[in-house]
Formats: C-alpha cells, sequence, structure tokens
C-alpha cells in the first residue's frame, strides 16, 4: 500500500523556503538570497499546462503509480554483485511486464553482461519525430547497511521523501518515463510521437556492454532525439536543463626506485626514495595558483560563451553552505573562477590515491622500492582523454629524479559533453518544465561524468537532452538514498507535456 501524503503539495511559497531552509523574505532586486533570486527570475507569461486528459489519468492512478514503483525498489538489482544476477534478471522481467502493460512491445536482450529491456511503440503520424528514452534498472550496493535509517530496499514516504536504494538513480527516474507514456496510451490510444525505450542494467559497472549494443542495434535504435533523466535540479522548486559534462582521463602512475624494500639507514642517503620522488613529481602538476602547470593541458580547451557564463554567475548558488556541505576549511581552487565555474566548465588534475612503504601501527625505517599514485583528469571540450594522456605522461616523465623508473597507465576515461542550447527539443523541454513546475528551468553543468551520453551522440548522432528530477544532497551511491515525491509526480508531468510539446501540439 502507498504511504499517505504528508499533505498538499507546498505552495510556491513554500517551495522557495524549502530551496533556503527558511522563510522567504521580502525582496530587492539587490538581494542576492535565492528566496529572491526565484521571485525576480520566475517567469509566468508561459502559460501552457498539462492536457487535462493526461492529468486526470495521473491523478487517477497516483497511488497505483506509487505501489508499482515500490514494487520495483524492492527488487535488489546490485549489477556488482554476481549474487543478485537472479535479481537483476528479475528486475528486467518485472520492468519489461510493466513497459509492455503502458503499452509498448517489449523485448528482454542479451548483452553480453546484465540484459537490456527494449520497448518501442511506433504508431505516430507520419512525419512525426522519434524519441529515444534511456535509463537503468540497476542500482549501487547498499552497505554499509547499519546507516541506513530504513532497509535499503524496503522503499518508505518519510517528510516527502522515498527513500530507497535506487529512487532516484535511477528507477524512479525512468520509471516516471513509462508512467508518462502510460498516460498517453491510456487516455488517447496513441503518442504524439514515435517511442524508443532502453533500460540497460550496467550503468553503475560502468556501461561496458552498452555502446557495442548500440552499434549492432543501430537501426532499430534510430531517433530523431535521446532523453535521459538521470541527474539533478538544482534546488528545490528549479527545474534544470543539464547542459555539459565532464569528461575523465584516468591514470595510474608508478614510481619504481630499487629492487626491493631496503633499511632507510642502511641506504639512505645513497638511493632515490621513489615516494620523494613521487611527490616531487605530484607537486609539479599546479602552480601557487592552482592551474594545472603541465604544458598543454589547456590546449584544446573551448570556452564558453559570455552569456553562459553571466547566467552561471546569477544562479542562486550559496558557497558558504557548499563549503560547509562538504566540510572544507576554505574553499579554493583555479584563480579566477568561481566555484560553480571550477566544477562545471574547467578541466582538472587530481590526485585520488597515493600508496607507498609502511603505513601500518608502529615503526618500520624502510625505504620503499615504489610508489603509487592514482590520478583523474577530468576534461571539458575539446579535450581528449588521448591528448591528455600524451601531455600528461611526458610532463611526468619530463620532471622524475633520476635514480627511479616511471610508468603511466592508464585506467580508463571518456570524452567530456556539452549541448546545443537551442532547437526543437531544448525548447520544448524548457515548455514542458515550465508547465509542470511552474518556472522556466535554468542551465546547469554537471562535474562529473556520464560516458552513456557520448555513446548515444557519437554513434546514432542525434542530440541528447538531459533533464533530471533528483535533488542535491539525494545521498545516491549513499545510505539513506532518496527521491522527491513531488518531483517524481511533477516529473511524469513535465514528460507527458514534453512528447506534445515536441509534436508541436496539444490534444486537449
Amino acid at each position: 500500500m502507498h504511504p499517505s501524503r504528508d499533505g498538499e503539495i507546498p505552495h510556491r511559497t513554500e517551495l522557495i523556503r524549502l530551496a533556503i531552509g527558511g522563510d522567504a523574505p521580502e525582496c530587492s532586486r539587490m538581494s542576492g538570497d535565492p528566496a529572491c533570486w526565484l521571485h525576480e527570475h520566475d517567469d509566468f507569461s508561459m502559460t501552457s499546462a498539462l492536457a487535462p486528459d493526461l492529468a486526470a489519468h495521473l491523478a487517477a492512478n497516483d497511488q497505483r503509480i506509487h505501489e508499482e514503483l515500490f514494487e520495483f525498489l524492492r527488487i535488489p538489482s546490485v549489477s556488482a554483485r554476481s549474487e543478485h544476477r537472479p535479481d537483476m534478471e528479475r528486475a528486467a522481467k518485472w520492468l519489461a511486464t510493466k513497459m509492455r502493460v503502458a503499452g509498448l512491445a517489449t523485448e528482454i536482450l542479451p548483452t553480453g553482461g546484465h540484459p537490456a529491456v527494449l520497448g518501442e511503440w511506433r504508431g505516430a503520424v507520419p512525419g512525426a519525430p522519434t524519441v529515444l528514452v534511456y535509463g537503468h534498472y540497476d542500482v549501487q550496493p547498499a552497505e554499509p547497511l547499519d546507516l541506513w535509517t530504513s532497509p535499503p530496499f524496503e522503499p518508505v514516504l518519510r517528510d516527502g521523501k522515498i527513500f530507497a536504494r535506487g529512487s532516484v538513480d535511477d528507477k524512479g527516474q525512468l520509471f516516471l518515463h513509462v508512467k508518462a507514456i502510460e498516460a498517453h496510451l491510456a487516455t488517447r490510444g496513441k503518442l504524439p510521437v514515435n517511442m524508443i525505450v532502453l533500460a540497460e542494467g550496467e550503468e553503475e559497472v560502468g556501461s561496458d556492454n552498452l555502446a557495442p549494443f548500440i552499434e549492432r542495434h543501430r537501426e532499430r535504435l534510430r531517433c530523431d532525439y535521446c532523453v535521459i533523466s538521470d541527474s539533478s535540479m538544482f534546488a528545490p522548486g528549479l527545474p534544470s536543463i543539464l547542459s555539459s559534462l565532464r569528461g575523465l582521463a584516468y591514470f595510474e602512475i608508478e614510481v619504481q626506485g630499487p629492487s626491493g624494500d631496503l633499511h632507510s639507514g642502511s641506504y639512505g642517503g645513497a638511493v632515490v626514495n621513489p615516494a620523494t620522488a613521487l611527490a616531487r613529481i605530484v607537486a609539479t602538476f599546479h602552480d601557487e595558483h592552482w592551474h594545472v602547470a603541465i604544458p598543454g593541458f589547456y590546449d584544446l580547451v573551448r570556452e564558453w560563451e559570455p552569456r553562459v557564463l553571466r547566467e552561471m554567475r546569477a544562479l542562486p548558488f550559496d558557497e558558504e553552505h557548499f563549503r560547509e556541505e562538504v566540510g572544507a576549511p576554505v574553499l579554493d581552487g583555479e584563480a579566477g573562477r568561481s566555484t560553480l565555474e571550477r566544477v562545471w566548465t574547467r578541466p582538472t588534475c587530481e590526485v585520488n590515491g597515493l600508496l607507498s612503504g609502511y603505513t601500518g601501527e608502529g615503526a618500520k625505517t624502510v625505504l620503499p622500492a615504489k610508489a603509487m599514485a592514482k590520478v583523474s583528469c577530468r576534461l571539458v571540450p575539446d579535450q581528449t582523454p588521448d591528448a591528455i594522456r600524451k601531455v600528461l605522461t611526458a610532463h611526468v616523465q619530463r620532471v622524475a629524479p633520476k635514480g627511479v623508473t616511471i610508468n603511466v597507465r592508464v585506467l580508463h576515461g571518456g570524452p567530456p559533453w556539452r549541448a546545443e542550447l537551442g532547437g526543437p527539443l531544448f525548447d520544448a523541454a524548457r515548455r514542458a518544465l515550465t508547465a509542470a513546475f511552474g518556472r522556466e528551468p535554468v542551465i546547469t553543468g554537471e562535474g562529473g561524468s556520464i560516458p552513456v551520453v557520448g555513446d548515444f551522440e557519437r554513434i546514432l548522432g542525434v542530440p541528447v537532452l538531459l533533464i533530471g528530477f533528483g535533488l542535491p544532497g539525494e545521498n545516491a551511491h549513499a545510505p539513506n538514498e532518496w527521491l522527491s515525491d513531488e518531483n517524481f509526480v511533477k516529473g511524469m508531468s513535465a514528460v507527458a507535456s514534453l512528447w506534445d510539446e515536441l509534436a508541436g501540439h496539444r490534444s486537449l
């Protein structure tokens, strides 16, 4: 049984209060307060809303939809663990059944790993666009279990949040797309666009089989647009369109000295210490202003348009709250850039791990034979993992002291992505999100990487729209993961509106 709601959906004033953690203040145009930003930037000139027949269906079936979502969330579809392989198969079958009931012709297809679920509806009028919706039904491991307030695979609605592993990443966001499709087919018997839904079961373990799957089924997956909901809104009440993702180039740097560990008293001062050599190498990665000091690192960086940077700086971002949230003494980074610019639009070179010598309890006077660093570089257009590999490897070899040998090994990587903020898909999303949330969406970036976005663009040659309905602090990949119930409900409305808006008409 779906738990009862915590009252009515909050009024817009309450959404502002929730966004800033307090009551909405009196606003002036000079105010930098997030609540005032919402007030000053709201645009109610767009009067479109979810069509009444679709709205009536979603409202009438709200309890059933939530009960089904809770069923989905109870399946521990952890792709990383072999003992959960039967659960992965069960989740794929469960999802395929629900997609079939919604009105999609559905198959479960092999991938070389966990299966993919593919649903299709191709009955739109001639000339209508075809849209591919991507999501994933696998989830992260739930450990540590003792940090969960309620069991990870027993979903519960508490304080307006649906707590469960996979609620926001990505079962809840995938399922709202299925229910939006169901609303169209149940009320009208048709969709205004042709629809393909592809749900994979390996996103949480790297999607190694996805690109080959897309290549293999390229003709069947041919579409005009791709839509993904596996990200977050900027803040409560602020619908968002994700405009960029940083790429990744991940390396392991090994510094080898003597053939084995040595007594630091007998040999120290006569043999170069690999740990010290590695420290010297890593120290050259940045200058005193935290610019990456590797020659050629910035050569391919494509700068953002000044207009986009201005809009980014205008977002209601509280740097002090961000600092407190991460628990850092101060915020610092590349000089001359704001915090959002640093994490959304600029490339980085970060040490992720260091290992050398004796690190156990007590003393052991050893001169280590080798040292190792894990180093990740986040990339922005038009950088490539291979170009960064070349400049980083050349730099490390150049600055390494004599007496050690260096090996730079590539672990994995993926290209960055940036959307074209215009065209029918973007414009339709802007109208649909405005209809569902009562205000225009903001444009955001993401410092992390979602390699599948580039796979769809590269293989299918179509634009990708990223509209997520998560929120900051939702604990994806951590204990007590949650999804805003309000965003789940409004997300269904937004997506249902999107297909009407993209087709250029609304059946009222």
